[in-house]
């Protein structure tokens, strides 16, 4: 089922789409979970994640609170399912990482194992606005770039909100997100466009209401640390 045709201003990783501005943040700080999140990493247990499409466990080495990727061992989801949510995760880009455009210094969140907010070093490494740290892949650029230097954390703080689809797999609600980034607002409930694609527009194909969320393994070392979500219910509305 493709997304209603509309006319956009920017091809998909338009190279001459301007940067947005850059703005300083604070220090890192880690975020102790609220008393009702599922925590799904506090440092060294990884029984909440397996390795992408199987049951097998993940390949990603925990160590010291800290979750790194050990490169072309595949993406990671959650065993559990979720739709509606509040995700939490803090990463890091290692300093020894050398990082040109989308090359060195890649990973992603995917939201329904479909839906990819960008994780990538943007301090000083300049890539497609679509694709740079606190961007919704292929789709929305940032407001600001509030990415940190490598070797300092980043966190990202996400409300998520799934589509919905009518029995006749007709899209009734489109996908969200709102996102922070370090503390700074990137994304303010910008409409999902579809399922991530690269180089070509998203379209949305019928599922259900949940599915696990992903980590990607793009072949690059990043490092995770204090992941953990809470699902959310119905907006609420007045009464």
């Amino acid at each position: 089922m493709q997304s209603q045709q509309r006319s956009f201003r920017w091809d998909v990783h338009d190279m001459t789409r301007p940067q947005p501005p850059a703005v300083q943040t604070g220090a890192a700080c880690v975020m102790t979970p609220p008393s009702d999140a599922i925590v799904l990493f506090g440092g060294s247990d990884t029984s909440k994640w397996v390795k992408a499409g199987s049951e097998s466990p993940i390949g990603w080495k925990a160590d010291g609170g800290v979750l790194s990727i050990v490169p072309r061992t595949g993406d990671i989801a959650t065993r559990d399912s979720f739709g509606d949510c509040q995700f939490h995760i803090e990463w890091m880009v290692p300093t020894d990482l050398k990082c040109d455009g989308q090359k060195g210094c890649n990973s992603g969140i995917f939201f329904m194992s479909r839906y990819e907010l960008q994780i990538l070093n943007s301090s000083g490494n300049v890539t497609y606005v679509d694709g740079m740290a606190g961007s919704m892949y292929g789709q929305h650029p940032p407001l600001v770039n509030a990415c940190r230097p490598q070797g300092q954390w980043n966190v990202y703080d996400v409300i998520f909100r799934g589509p919905r689809f009518d029995a006749a797999a007709g899209i009734v609600r489109t996908a969200s997100m709102t996102v922070l980034l370090n503390g700074v607002l990137v994304q303010e409930n910008s409409e999902v466009l579809g399922e991530t694609a690269h180089m070509r527009r998203a379209s949305y194909s019928p599922h259900g209401e949940r599915a696990p969320i992903k980590l990607q393994d793009h072949g690059d070392a990043l490092q995770f640390r204090n992941i953990w979500v809470r699902p959310l219910a119905a907006p609420a509305v007045a009464e």
